[in-house]
């Protein structure tokens, strides 16, 4: 396991002076993105060798999220590799050692050149500590849409939704499907199924669709072919 600690800032907060959860999606990525520096199998190791991790699936769960100003705790397991996937799990926990999120994600290697999956090299799965998954459930990777389909607004993608990659951040894709959430809506669960990677300049069609506690906003290119579906079910 690895973790690291801080402090919830003002600018990673809401009007309730919360943080969001975009915030915790920006953490646990950061977490993963240390480890992988420690261990010497980060950027300067992938990138010569023309590989990179992308994200195919979230899975977070909130049970509290923390203020202004707590301490907090945020841990990495990476717990399984095959072919050229990789599994991990993370968690929050606040001062007392109380876990208030935990969170599943499936990455693949990627190719740059040839953009397409790779196997992970076996001096990567050597690196990193054999640890058994976190207690939680996992639901499958799968989103399945269902509700009455609502179409917004196109927009455009811009510099600031890019990552090193130039391709869109998988945070960002959160943020911009989170937007379309009802005031009111406090996440408890949210799920996001990665789809295929948009670019600066590329247009994404959002389509909403309620169905009970659940709001799943799938963004679309023109073709109405998903870049990626998000479901958020509320606390209720």
């Amino acid at each position: 396991m690895y973790q690291y600690y801080s402090k919830v800032r003002f600018s990673e907060t809401d009007e309730k002076r919360k943080l969001t959860l975009e915030a915790i999606v920006d953490y646990f990525q950061d977490c993963s993105t240390f480890q992988t520096e420690e261990l010497g199998v980060g950027f300067s190791y992938l990138l010569p060798k023309n590989l990179t991790w992308i994200l195919l699936y979230w899975h977070i769960v909130v049970e509290e999220y923390p203020s202004l100003g707590e301490k907090i705790t945020i841990s990495t397991i990476p717990y399984d590799f095959k072919g050229f996937l990789g599994k991990r799990n993370f968690f929050m926990e606040k001062e007392d050692g109380r876990i208030i999120a935990k969170a599943d994600s499936l990455w693949s290697l990627l190719d740059m050149k040839k953009m397409i999956p790779t196997k992970v090299p076996e001096e990567v799965v050597q690196a990193y500590p054999k640890e058994d998954k976190i207690d939680m459930e996992y639901l499958p990777r799968k989103i399945t849409i269902a509700g009455e389909e609502r179409r917004e607004e196109p927009l455009m993608i811009q510099r600031h939704h890019l990552d090193c990659n130039n391709h869109v951040n998988n945070g960002q894709y959160i943020k911009i499907a989170g937007a379309y959430l009802p005031d009111g809506f406090e996440i408890k669960q949210m799920r996001a199924e990665y789809r295929k990677q948009a670019y600066l300049g590329n247009e994404v069609f959002p389509y909403i669709y309620e169905n009970e506690d659940k709001i799943t906003v799938s963004l679309c290119d023109s073709g109405k072919q998903p870049y990626v579906v998000v479901e958020f079910q509320s606390r209720g």
